[in-house]
C-alpha cells in the first residue's frame, strides 16, 4: 500500500477518523457542507505518525511499560510521558514526508500564518471527545516553524494528561495514533463556541452561544468570561454581556499576544443578536449534517462566520426514541429501582420483556413515559402524590416541566369507571396468613420453573423463557400481592401523618416497623451475621478468607474445605448462597454477576462481621428491635389514651401500627421473587452462550448480554452473529458510564433533576429525604463498590445508591446517607428495620463528602452536616 502523507481537507470526509484523526476527519466533513466556510488547510496523516514512531524502537519499551502502570501513579505517567515525549520531537523528518508538508504549504501560501492542531484518532468522537488532551499551536509562520510544530503535536499524543485520560478510559496507547491539521490562520473580530444542545440542562431546542472578542483560545483557555446568547426557535431568549478585559491577538510574526480590551469596549457585545441567530442557524445545519449536537468553534471575520472545529457534545443524556415529533416526559426507571448504573442490552431487553408497563432506553437505562398521566388532573394530582411520597426530587422535577408553557397537552379526566392512576386499592384484612400465602405461591412458582427449564435448549429454550415472562408478570401483577403491599406503604403514611398532627413526631413509624416480620431483606444481612459466628472460631479459616482476592472464582470453597474448620464454613456460606445467591449488585440487569456465581463478592463482608460482632449477634440485633418496636407502641397508645378522643386515637394506630408489621416485610419480597427468577433465566442463557462458544460463534460467553433477547434468540437459532455490533455495544456502555442520569427527562432533552426547596436546614447541610429517624455522629465511609467495604463499629455508609445486596452492610454500621433513593426504596426500609438513621436523595453526597469526614446524619430531619 502507498503511504499517503498529506491530503487537502477537501478530500477528507468523516469516515476517515483512522486516517486523519477526529478533528481532521470532522473538519473534513465541515468544508463539504452547502454555506459552512472553514479555512483552507491540510492534514498529515496517522500514516506519517507511523513512520516517525518507527524511527524509533526504544518508545516500544516505554509503551509496554506505560501500559503497566497504575492511573493514579501520577509520578511515573509523568517521567515515562516526558521520555516519549523528548524521543518523538527529537526524531529527523524523513525527507518524503516533510516535502510532502512543504510542497501542500506552497500551495497554500509558504508565509502565511498557520494553526497547527493535533487530530488524535481517539478525539473528537460520540462517546469520548478528549477534548483538550492534545496540542493546538496558533498562528506559525514558515515551513521550518510548521515542521517542528508537526513534531510537537505528535509529541502531545504524550501529554501527562493525555495519557491518564486514555489510562482511566481503558484505551490502548497502541491503538491511537496521531494525525496534525494545518489550516490557515483565521483574524477574528470576535471568536468563540456554540453548542447546538444546552450544556447545562441539555435542551435540545435551546442553542448556547459564548462569545468574546480576538481569538477563541481566550475564551477556550478561561482567560475571560464570554458573552453568553440562548437561542430558542430562531430568537434570542437569553444574554448574558460579561466585561471582557483580556483578549488573544496573532501577532505579525507568529505566535499569539494577550492584549487589554479598551475600557470602552469591555462592555460592548461581541456579537450582535441578528448575528447569535445567523450562528445558530449555521450550528443547526452543522448538527443536521453530523447527526447529533455539535460544539462548534467559530470565528467571526469581515465577511461572515467560518468554523474551526465541530465535535459531539458528549455529555448529554440521550433522549428516548419516541417515533413522533410529540412531546414526551419520562421517569427515570433506576431512581425507583436503586440502580442508576447503566445497564447492558440483555438485561435492558429482559426486563422491558418482564415489566408491567412499557419501558423506553436511552443512554443505557430505561425510563417509563408519563406524558398522559400528567396531561389529565386527576391522574396528574394521583401520580404526583404517588411520587412525592416516595422521592420529592422526582415531584419537583415533573412540577418543574409543568410549569413550561404548553410542554404538556391538557386532556380531559378519563371517563368514569376507570381506577384512578396509581390509586386506592380494595381493602384487605390484617391477617399475616395471607402474607404466607403469597410467599407460598411465589415459591411454587418459581419452583416449577426450575423444574420445566431443565429441558429446554435451543430456540425452545426462548419459546418456553417467552412464556415464562407471561407466568413472571401475572406473579408481578397478583392483585393479592399489590394490596398487601399498598396496605404496608398506606398504613406507614398514615401513622407518620397523624403521629405527627396528634403527637408532633415526626417518623413515628419508623421504630415502629422495626424488626418487622418476613422482611427477607433484613433476613439477608442477618444470617451473613450467623456466617461469621461459624467462621470466626476458626483461626485458619479466617486468615485464608483475608488472602482470598475478589477476582477469585468458586474454586475457593473447595480450598476452604481442605482446612480445619473449614468444611463447616463452607457449608454455612453454601447454605447462604442457595437462599441468596441470586443477588447482587444492581441486580435488575440480569448480566451482573450474582453472588452464587461469584461468592468471594461477600467475603470483605463476612470478615467485617468477624471481626466486628460477638457470637449470636443477629438474634439479638432482632430481639432489640422487636421489644423497641413494642416499647414505642405502648409509648405512643398510652400517649394518645391521654388525648381529647383519646381512646379512638389510640385504638385506630393500634389497628394501623398491626397492619404495618403484617404488611412491612412483605413490601422487600416481589422483588425477590424477580430476582430469584432471573437467576434461573440466566443460567439457561449462560448454557446456550457456552454452546455458542464451543460451535465458534463467540469468543466469549459474556458476549450474549450485548445483545438483545431478541437478537439472542436469533444467533441461536442461526448459529450466526455479527461481532460489529457487539463490539459497538460495548464500546457504547463504556461511554455510558460516564453519564449520569437523569430524574426526569423530557423529549427536548432537557435533564431535569429537582430540588428540596427547603428553609428548615442549617447553612452549609446537605439536604436529603428522611427516611429513617434519629441522629447518628461518626466517621464516614465512602463506599461505590461493596467489595471495597472495610467498615467499622459506628460508621456511616456513604455511597450512590443501595439496592437489597447492600443490606449485609447494614448490620455493621451506624448511619446511611445515600445520593439515590426514596421513602419507600430498599434501602430506606432496611434501614428502618435495623433502626439506622438514614438520608437518601443527597445531590452528589459521594462527592461532597470525603472518606474519613465526621459526619452528623439527621434521619428525622433530613440533612447531613459535615463536621470540623
Amino acid at each position: 500500500m502507498i503511504e499517503q502523507y498529506v491530503l487537502d481537507l477537501q478530500e477528507i470526509d468523516e469516515t476517515q477518523v483512522a486516517v486523519v484523526g477526529g478533528k481532521g476527519a470532522h473538519l473534513g466533513g465541515l468544508s463539504r457542507i452547502e454555506g459552512i466556510r472553514v479555512p483552507a488547510g491540510f492534514c498529515v496523516t496517522t500514516d506519517a505518525f507511523r513512520r516517525i514512531m518507527a524511527e524509533a524502537p526504544s518508545i516500544d519499551d516505554r509503551l509496554d511499560q506505560l501500559s503497566r502502570v497504575d492511573p493514579d501513579d501520577r509520578e511515573a505517567i509523568r517521567t515515562l510521558s516526558a521520555q516519549i515525549r523528548r524521543t518523538i520531537e527529537e526524531i529527523a523528518l524523513p525527507g518524503d514526508v516533510a516535502a510532502a508538508i512543504t510542497r501542500a504549504l506552497a500551495r497554500l501560501g509558504e508565509q502565511a500564518a498557520y494553526a497547527v492542531r493535533s487530530s488524535a484518532t481517539a478525539e473528537d468522537l460520540p462517546t469520548a471527545s478528549f477534548a483538550g488532551q492534545q496540542d493546538t499551536y496558533l498562528n506559525i509562520v514558515g515551513p521550518t516553524a510548521i515542521l517542528q510544530h508537526v513534531s510537537r503535536c505528535w509529541a502531545s499524543l504524550f501529554t501527562e494528561r493525555a495519557v491518564t485520560y486514555r489510562q482511566r478510559n481503558g484505551i490502548d496507547h497502541r491503538t491511537v495514533h496521531m494525525a496534525v491539521v494545518v489550516q490557515q490562520m483565521v483574524f477574528p473580530h470576535a471568536a468563540g463556541i456554540l453548542f447546538t444542545a444546552d450544556p447545562v440542562t441539555g435542551n435540545r431546542k435551546v442553542a448556547t452561544v459564548d462569545a468574546g472578542f480576538g481569538l477563541g483560545e481566550a475564551l477556550v483557555s478561561g482567560l475571560v468570561n464570554p458573552d453568553v446568547f440562548k437561542v430558542r426557535h430562531g430568537e434570542v431568549v437569553a444574554r448574558t454581556i460579561a466585561a471582557k478585559q483580556r483578549a488573544i491577538h496573532a501577532l505579525p510574526a507568529g505566535g499569539t499576544q494577550e492584549v487589554a480590551i479598551d475600557a470602552q469596549r469591555q462592555e460592548q457585545p461581541a456579537l450582535t443578536d441578528a448575528q447569535a441567530v445567523q450562528l445558530v442557524q449555521l450550528g443547526r445545519r452543522i448538527e443536521a449534517h453530523f447527526g447529533r449536537p455539535q460544539d462548534i468553534e467559530w470565528c467571526l471575520v469581515d465577511e461572515g462566520f467560518q468554523i474551526v472545529q465541530s465535535r459531539p457534545i458528549t455529555t448529554l443524556f440521550p433522549i428516548p426514541e419516541s417515533g413522533d415529533q410529540e412531546n414526551h416526559v419520562y421517569v427515570s426507571v433506576g431512581h425507583q429501582q436503586m440502580m442508576t448504573d447503566p445497564m447492558k442490552p440483555l438485561g435492558l431487553s429482559m426486563w422491558r420483556l418482564t415489566a408491567m408497563v412499557p419501558m423506553h432506553e436511552a443512554g443505557g437505562r430505561l425510563f417509563v413515559d408519563v406524558t398522559r398521566r400528567l396531561a389529565s388532573p386527576a391522574s396528574r394530582a394521583a401520580l404526583l402524590d404517588l411520587v412525592g411520597r416516595g422521592d420529592p426530587l422526582v415531584r419537583d422535577a415533573l412540577e418543574t416541566v409543568l410549569d413550561h408553557d404548553d410542554f404538556v397537552p391538557s386532556l380531559p379526566d378519563a371517563s368514569p369507571g376507570g381506577p384512578p392512576a396509581g390509586g386506592a386499592s380494595a381493602p384487605i384484612e390484617t391477617d399475616p396468613a395471607l402474607v404466607t400465602e403469597l410467599i407460598e405461591r411465589s415459591q411454587a412458582s418459581i419452583a416449577a420453573l426450575e423444574r420445566d427449564i431443565r429441558t429446554k435448549t435451543g430456540p425452545a429454550l426462548f419459546d418456553f423463557l417467552l412464556e415464562a415472562f407471561e407466568e413472571h408478570k401475572r406473579v408481578l401483577s397478583d392483585p393479592l400481592s399489590i394490596r398487601a403491599i399498598m396496605a404496608g406503604m398506606e398504613a406507614t403514611w398514615w401513622l407518620n401523618d397523624k403521629l405527627l398532627e396528634w403527637l408532633g413526631e415526626k417518623n413515628a413509624a419508623d421504630t415502629l416497623t422495626l424488626s418487622a416480620p418476613d422482611n427477607v431483606t433484613s433476613e439477608m444481612g442477618l444470617a451473613l451475621l450467623d456466617v461469621a459466628d461459624v467462621i470466626r472460631p476458626y483461626a485458619e479459616v479466617v486468615e485464608f478468607l483475608q488472602g482470598v482476592e475478589y477476582a477469585e472464582d468458586a474454586a475457593f470453597l473447595d480450598e476452604l474445605a481442605k482446612l480445619a474448620g473449614g468444611i463447616e464454613a463452607r457449608d454455612a456460606i453454601e447454605t447462604y448462597l442457595d437462599r441468596y445467591g441470586m443477588r447482587c449488585v444492581g441486580e435488575i440487569d440480569i448480566t451482573r454477576p450474582r453472588w452464587g456465581e461469584r461468592p468471594t463478592t461477600l467475603v470483605p463482608v463476612i470478615l467485617d462481621n468477624v471481626r466486628n460482632f460477638e457470637p449470636g449477634a443477629a438474634e439479638r440485633r432482632f430481639e432489640q428491635g422487636r421489644q423497641k418496636a413494642q416499647q414505642k407502641e405502648q409509648d405512643v397508645l398510652s400517649r394518645l389514651r391521654a388525648l381529647p378522643d383519646g381512646d379512638r386515637k389510640a385504638d385506630e394506630t393500634k389497628r394501623m401500627i398491626d397492619r404495618v408489621r403484617t404488611f412491612i416485610g412483605y413490601r422487600e419480597y416481589p422483588k425477590y421473587g424477580i430476582v430469584s427468577r432471573y437467576f434461573v433465566y440466566k443460567q439457561a442463557l449462560m448454557e446456550e452462550a457456552e454452546r455458542l462458544v464451543q460451535a465458534g460463534v463467540l469468543p466469549e460467553k459474556e458476549d450474549i448480554f450485548y445483545l438483545t433477547f431478541q437478537e439472542l434468540h436469533e444467533v441461536v437459532r442461526s448459529n450466526q452473529v455479527d461481532g460489529q455490533v457487539v463490539q459497538q455495544r460495548k464500546d457504547a456502555f463504556r461511554s455510558y458510564q460516564a453519564l449520569t442520569p437523569p430524574r426526569v427527562l423530557t423529549s427536548d432533552g432537557e435533564a431535569v433533576t429537582g430540588a428540596y426547596r427547603r428553609d428548615d436546614v442549617p447553612a452549609g447541610a446537605l439536604v436529603g429525604l428522611a427516611v429513617s429517624a434519629g441522629t447518628i455522629e461518626g466517621r464516614a465511609r465512602v463506599i461505590l463498590d461493596m467489595a471495597d467495604a472495610d467498615l467499622e463499629a459506628g460508621d456511616i455508609l456513604v455511597t450512590t445508591f443501595t439496592d437489597p445486596s447492600w443490606s449485609p452492610l447494614f448490620v455493621g454500621i451506624a448511619g446511611l446517607v445515600t445520593e439515590v433513593g426514596g421513602l419507600m426504596t430498599h434501602g430506606a426500609v432496611i434501614a428502618r428495620e435495623y433502626g439506622l438513621p438514614a438520608v437518601v436523595g443527597v445531590e452528589q453526597a459521594t462527592r461532597l463528602i470525603r472518606d474519613g469526614q465526621r459526619i452528623r446524619v439527621h434521619g428525622t430531619g433530613g440533612y447531613i452536616e459535615i463536621l470540623p
